[in-house]
């Protein structure tokens, strides 16, 4: 079973800037209903779903508290349909500056840690708020964002790697338990982007050693990683689950 993007209703989490926002206008460009989920960014996040049309509204939840995900999964449902495709996108608060970065003598596992539970945990208390109302369905689509940087750590931040690592092994199994169910799990792993909240602090000879290392000679934009998201919850990729796609102009090749 396969639904076009524009029956699909979509939840972004951590979609009220950066990435999340680029994710959420490319799936409301394809007519989809979306669900612009937010912890902190509340007005920007209200802000982007007016612009979105009437098919998307903002739903403010932290991803690492299960009961809010469950509660926010429901709401969605009343508003604007059971979501039928989950994009996980939220960040812990971080900064791409490798020279302000903790180095292996000073990090400590608090900072590990914090990844952890956005990114993984919150991964988990998505795929138990919103897989059963896919399983009942017999389709749901699931992409979690990763990172290039556990293939190739140009720069070794160790905290977040780790916890997107982690992240990658959840994809995979994840992918193994729902496929049954009709439900595909896949990444999507871009490399620095430019730019986003989180890369604005990155030196520009840091983005200028990127682009100069790969096939396209540039760096990857929000809109160009949002896009290869979108295959991943499109009919095109019904038949792939399970997988990594590497979104960052060849830097890294899989």
């Amino acid at each position: 079973m396969s639904l076009p993007l524009n029956e699909q209703t979509v939840l972004v989490t951590g979609a009220g800037r950066g990435l999340g926002a680029a994710i959420a206008a490319a799936f409301a460009r394809e007519g989809a209903s979306v669900a612009v989920n937010y912890r902190n960014s509340g007005k920007a996040a209200e802000n982007l779903a007016s612009c979105l049309g009437g098919k998307a509204s903002a739903f403010g939840a932290d991803v690492r508290d299960g009961e809010a995900v469950a509660q926010m999964v429901a709401n969605v449902k009343v508003r604007l349909g059971a979501p039928t495709t989950i994009v996980h996108n939220a960040l812990a608060d971080f900064s791409f500056n490798g020279d302000a970065r903790s180095k292996l003598d000073a990090l400590t596992w608090d900072e590990i840690a914090a990844h952890m539970e956005t990114g993984v945990k919150g991964a988990l208390n998505l795929i138990q708020a919103a897989a059963p109302s896919m399983r009942e369905r017999g389709f749901g689509r699931i992409v979690l964002i990763g990172t290039n940087l556990f293939q190739n750590p140009v720069v070794p931040y160790h905290d977040y790697t780790a916890a997107k690592a982690a992240l990658l092994s959840l994809t995979r199994t994840a992918a193994a338990e729902l496929g049954p169910f009709g439900i595909t799990v896949n990444m999507v792993s871009g490399g620095l982007l430019r730019t986003t909240d989180a890369s604005s602090a990155t030196p520009e000879a840091v983005f200028d050693l990127i682009a100069g290392s790969t096939p396209l000679r540039r760096v990857t934009t929000p809109e160009e990683m949002a896009d290869a998201v979108l295959f991943f919850a499109s009919p095109w990729s019904r038949a792939v689950t399970g997988q990594n796609l590497i979104v960052d102009g060849g830097l890294v090749f899989n």
